[in-house]
Formats: structure tokens, C-alpha cells, sequence
């Protein structure tokens, strides 16, 4: 049998943008975390980065039968998610655009850090993924196949990777899977490569956090904590200086703002759908010709009640509606970029 760890070539880590730099499962460089902790010493995003939603494993094989062995970090429940959704492998099989899912490689409980699975599927060439828990850290991940098995690179996304920036809803939660996340749709449907860094409870709009993104190279950018700013006040005070930031160092770069999903009409909804429009339009009114703006309000119409597990986040019917409202945009943008 040959066994290969994730970061064992030919095998590839997508989603993580300092992985080739640094070989560690974290969404942040050292630099980013020491600025954020001067910014804000009790921001969440200083543990959160270290949990890498929609981070994948990605290789080609003939394999008949491939195992992938699990080694968490640490675990815990999510009031909100099973294990299934928190701290489980998602394995898919074929191209990114057509890939089956063929299961989960999840702890039998919550006082279990390994997990292990094999899977079996026919001897051709065929792409897996494995997507990376959501809500937790990675220790190990190994794959085991034949001696006589071929393991080769992954065929490559068709367009580079999309970031999206926001809260526990950018992360996935709280979708079934990692793969029904919003922007885990978006990627599968348009074959594109993404980084989420959403973070749970914990996107504020800091400036290290900008700065730290404005450097990653990236296709579109999509904007959208608006959950996470405590206040409307909050949100006007940081929402436009973050996207300056962004702006400055990429003045071409497709910018997607997005409000929060509304699932019953408020005032503060409202309010916060305003100062988001307002960047969005002193953007058009400076000659930006990259912005583009997306009503939450919009995404659910008349079935708002069935797309909610809490009536804050998706559930697996939520993240699709907004992952097709938001996806033609997208669509476009990629195009005209890059060609059909």
C-alpha cells in the first residue's frame, strides 16, 4: 500500500492562500495575527483562523478503492451543526463541475479526534476532493491507496480563486455539508477556485484583515459581514475604509457587496442594506467600474421561512437561492475576464 500525507506531492491544498509558504492549516500569515492582536487582542478571528472551511485536498488517481484517515486537532459541538457539517471530510469524486459526492470521513462522536473511511469507485482517472472540517482544526489527513494505483496532480480550476470575506454564513454554516456553503456552490457550478474566509461571529471589518487581503491574488472578491457588525454604527465606520483598503492596492479587482440574507423585513435590515449601498454608490459616483451590489433582502422572496434553520442562517435551500443570485454576477465577471 503507499500512503501519502496531504502535503506529499502530487497531491495539492486549495483554499488556503499562505499554504505554499507556510504548510500549516491556518487561513492567516504570522504577520496578519500579530497586526490583528495590536488591532484587536480578543478578536475571534485569531482562533478562527486556524479552522480552514472550504480548504481542500485535491489529486487525480486509478485507484479501485482509496482510504483517507482523519486526525483532528481538537472537537466540540455547534449548537447549531452536526457532526457531519462541523467536523467531517467531504469526499468528492470526478471533475469539479460534476463531482459526486461519495460520503463523509467523520468521528463516530464528540470524544473522538480520528476518523477513517475507504471508498471505492471504477479504475479510471478521476479527480477526488476532499474538503476539510469546517469548524475545526486539522492535525493529519493521509490517503492510502494500491501499490499499483496512480496518483497524480489534480486537474486545474478553469479560474482563479474568488475570496469571500464575512460571517458564520460565509463560513457555511449552518448548510448540512461544507459543500452546500454558498460559495462552495458558486466554485462547483462555475468551476472556480475560492478562499472563505468567513468567520464566525468575528468579521468586524479590521484593517490587518484588509491589508491582509488586498495582498492575496484573487479573481473577484465578494463582501459580505454585514451579520457580524454589532451596530449600524459599526458597520458605516468600517464597511467603506475596508473596501478603500482592498481598493488601493487593487484597483481593477471585481469587488461583490453583499447585505445580509433578510428573512423577515426589519428596520435595522434596512438600515444596514443603506450603508452598504452607500459604498457600493460613492464607489460609482469616484468612477469605479468594478463594484457591484447585492441585496440580501432579495435572495429568498416568499420562501424566506423554509430557508432558514434559525431565522439568521441558511440551510442547505437558503445557501443554493443565494448561491444563484449571486452567481450570475459571477458568471459574468469571469468571462469577461478571462473568457468563456
Amino acid at each position: 500500500m503507499k500512503i501519502y500525507k496531504y502535503n506529499h506531492a502530487p497531491l495539492e491544498v486549495h483554499g488556503l492562500p499562505f499554504y505554499e509558504k507556510n504548510q500549516l492549516f491556518q487561513r492567516l500569515p504570522a504577520e496578519t495575527i500579530e497586526k490583528l492582536k495590536a488591532e484587536n487582542p480578543t478578536s475571534g478571528v485569531l482562533k478562527l483562523q486556524q479552522r480552514c472551511p472550504g480548504a481542500r485536498i485535491c489529486f487525480r488517481t486509478n485507484a479501485k478503492q482509496f482510504t483517507v484517515r482523519l486526525e483532528l486537532a481538537t472537537i466540540s459541538p455547534d449548537v447549531g451543526m452536526s457532526i457531519f457539517a462541523c467536523q467531517s471530510i467531504n469526499v468528492m469524486i470526478g471533475p469539479h463541475t460534476n463531482a459526486r459526492f461519495a460520503g463523509l470521513v467523520n468521528p463516530p462522536n464528540y470524544n473522538t479526534l480520528t476518523a477513517e473511511k475507504t471508498f471505492t469507485k471504477s479504475g479510471k482517472m478521476e479527480d477526488i476532493t476532499l474538503f476539510l472540517p469546517r469548524n475545526e482544526p486539522v492535525k493529519n489527513i493521509e490517503i492510502e491507496v494500491d501499490d499499483d494505483a496512480l496518483v497524480e496532480s489534480p486537474t486545474p480550476y478553469k479560474y482563479p480563486p474568488i475570496l469571500f470575506y464575512g460571517s458564520s454564513i460565509t463560513e457555511g454554516g449552518c448548510s448540512s455539508r461544507v459543500t452546500n456553503a454558498y460559495n462552495a456552490l458558486i466554485s462547483a457550478e462555475l468551476d472556480v477556485d475560492f478562499y472563505n474566509y468567513g468567520f464566525s461571529a468575528s468579521a468586524l471589518g479590521e484593517l490587518s484583515l484588509a491589508d491582509c487581503i488586498a495582498d492575496i491574488p484573487m479573481s473577484i472578491f465578494v463582501y459580505d459581514y454585514d451579520h457580524n457588525a454589532p451596530t449600524p454604527e459599526h458597520l458605516k465606520k468600517t464597511h467603506e475604509p475596508f473596501f478603500r483598503r482592498i481598493r488601493e492596492k487593487n484597483p481593477y479587482l471585481p469587488v461583490i457587496m453583499v447585505t445580509r440574507p433578510v428573512y423577515e423585513p426589519s428596520e435595522d435590515a434596512d438600515i444596514r442594506a443603506e450603508i452598504i449601498r452607500e459604498t457600493y454608490e460613492n464607489a460609482i459616483n469616484s468612477g469605479d467600474k468594478n463594484v457591484y451590489y447585492v441585496d440580501g433582502r432579495t435572495f429568498f422572496g416568499d420562501n424566506g421561512p423554509l430557508c432558514s434553520c434559525d431565522c439568521c442562517h441558511p440551510n442547505d435551500l437558503g445557501f443554493y437561492m443565494m448561491a444563484e443570485t449571486i452567481k450570475p454576477i459571477v458568471k459574468s465577471i469571469l468571462e469577461e475576464k478571462y473568457g468563456k
